[in-house]
């Protein structure tokens, strides 16, 4: 086990259950047993559980959390509290298509309750309802699926938008008058993207004027910097005052067309990767948002065991409800997003262990870093 993952297992949750309301034939699988550990009951209702099977199906791999903390810290927190289930992990690498295959060999293996986080939230539908026809429990997971799905958790996801938004105006300031942004959204196929970008919008529209926006498949990084190059040419260097990325990883193919064009401009992102970690650091981008991944993992832990019991979701679990795409009433829990800049990124990621001081501030950031008194 890597160092970074013992201090992300450690951790404690930055927000309790209580707060969550206020508030990416497989491509890749695997099985895994339980091991020894405490279970505990309540809403858990692990001791009901015994040796049940639970598919994890993770959407892709180019977004670097779900390999490095959403799938090992859900596993270990589902083997706490049942220590017999199995764990049958998948990972679709981008293709709907896949996943859609990965879902009915879930069905085949007898898994009882699904944690999906859907590529495609409309395709995954039928599969949705397959699993539903076969008594089988659907846990939407970070991403709202379609279909009669059984529970979600994830972030709050205009709130997401709407900081970023609000985050981009604060920065551009005075220059909003200057020129134009552009707008770099996520994935169409991707419901959380279009929570974001209408939260963006809510925060920008009448105080920024928009050159040139787009959706961007699959949240490539590679397209996105293609994006801002033609936006950038389009508009006029000189005329950009600011750029929109809904992720961090399209931040990183942004922040280099932005080099490429000799352009210093602010820049949002999302998912407090250590490279935008780094990038805000040294001032090529604006902010990240963080949405501490272990109370998200917890809480659909406890979601999947306890609907593996056949228990109903209390209050504490799922304080409210949504509507998904195919109009289903879903008990959900959405969790407050963090908003990381310069200044408070000791206090947000450093101090929760998500990265330690000597991960950030490797020689290329270390003059940064002493600038931020990480160092």
């Amino acid at each position: 086990m890597s160092i970074r993952l013992r201090r992300v297992l450690a951790v404690t949750a930055v927000v309790t259950l209580g707060l969550g309301a206020a508030s990416c034939g497989s491509a890749k699988q695997s099985s895994s047993g339980g091991s020894s550990g405490g279970a505990s009951g309540g809403a858990s209702g692990s001791a009901a559980v015994g040796a049940v099977r639970i598919g994890l199906l993770l959407p892709e791999t180019k977004t670097t959390r779900y390999e490095q903390f959403d799938r090992p810290l859900i596993e270990a927190k589902i083997k706490e509290l049942a220590p017999q289930a199995q764990i049958d992990y998948y990972n679709a690498n981008q293709d709907a298509t896949t996943q859609q295959t990965q879902v009915d060999t879930a069905l085949t293996k007898g898994d009882k309750v699904l944690i999906l986080d859907a590529v495609d939230s409309k395709s995954i539908q039928s599969s949705v309802q397959k699993a539903h026809d076969a008594g089988v429990k659907v846990l939407a997971y970070d991403r709202l699926a379609q279909g009669p799905v059984d529970a979600y958790v994830s972030f709050d996801n205009h709130k997401v938008g709407e900081l970023q938004g609000k985050a981009l105006v604060d920065a551009v300031g005075d220059k909003a008058n200057a020129g134009s942004i552009i707008m770099i959204n996520g994935s169409p196929t991707d419901p959380n993207a279009a929570d974001f970008k209408a939260g963006a919008h809510s925060a920008i529209d009448g105080k920024l004027k928009i050159g040139k926006e787009y959706d961007t498949p699959q949240w490539d990084p590679n397209q996105a910097n293609q994006e801002a190059a033609a936006a950038i040419t389009a508009i006029g260097a000189s005329n950009v005052v600011g750029v929109y990325s809904a992720n961090d990883g399209m931040a990183a193919g942004i922040a280099t067309a932005l080099k490429a064009a000799g352009l210093s401009v602010p820049l949002t992102g999302q998912d407090a990767q250590l490279d935008a970690i780094q990038r805000i650091l040294a001032g090529t981008q604006t902010m990240t948002i963080y949405k501490p991944f272990k109370p998200e993992t917890d809480i659909a832990a406890q979601m999947a065991v306890a609907l593996a019991a056949g228990k109903t979701l209390d209050s504490t679990l799922a304080p409210t409800t949504v509507t998904n795409g195919s109009g289903n009433k879903v008990p959900a829990n959405l969790i407050t997003p963090i908003v990381v800049t310069k200044d408070n990124v000791k206090d947000t990621v450093v101090k929760d262990g998500l990265y330690t001081v000597d991960q950030i501030c490797t020689p290329d950031y270390a003059a940064a870093c002493k600038s931020a008194g990480l160092q």
